[in-house]
C-alpha cells in the first residue's frame, strides 16, 4: 500500500471518531511526519462552539506528544465535503511544522485524494518563525 493511500486511511479513521454533535461534520487529518510516521486526529466540539478543536489541530498534538516535528504531507477529509481543505487558523498552524513544499491532500471520503496542493499554495503568506528574531530561539 503506498504511504499516501496510509495517509488518507488513517485520516478516514480518525474522521470516524469525530465529536461533531453541534455542526454535524465530521472531520479527519493524518500527519505524516519526515521520519516517517503517521499521527491522526479528529475535530471535537463542545458547547461554547468555536472553543472546540480542529482535526488538524488534533493530529499535530498528536505528533507533538509523540516527539514528533516536522510535517512531511498531511491528508484531510470530511464526510460532507469532497476536496476538504484546512480552515485559516489551522493552515497557519500546519505551516509551523512544514515547510513550503509540504504536500497536503485534500480528500473524498468515498474516493480518496482529490487535489494534493503545498502548504504554499494553501497559505501563501503565512508567519514565519524567522521573522520573529531571537525570540523564536
Amino acid at each position: 500500500m503506498a504511504m499516501t493511500d496510509s495517509l488518507f486511511d488513517a485520516a478516514k479513521a480518525a474522521m470516524a471518531k469525530a465529536h461533531a454533535p453541534y455542526s454535524n461534520f465530521s472531520v479527519g487529518a493524518a500527519i505524516l511526519t519526515e521520519d516517517g510516521l503517521i499521527h491522526a486526529g479528529c475535530n471535537i466540539e463542545i458547547v461554547s462552539f468555536p472553543e472546540g478543536w480542529c482535526a488538524e489541530t488534533s493530529a499535530i498534538a498528536h505528533m507533538v506528544m509523540a516527539g514528533g516535528s516536522r510535517i512531511a504531507e498531511v491528508a484531510v477529509v470530511a464526510e460532507k465535503l469532497v476536496a476538504c481543505s484546512p480552515c485559516g487558523g489551522c493552515r497557519q498552524r500546519l505551516a509551523e511544522f512544514s515547510s513550503p513544499n509540504t504536500k497536503v491532500h485534500l480528500c473524498d471520503a468515498a474516493t480518496g485524494i482529490v487535489e494534493t496542493v503545498t502548504m504554499e499554495e494553501l497559505l501563501p503568506h503565512s508567519f514565519a518563525t524567522d521573522s520573529l528574531g531571537d525570540a523564536a530561539a
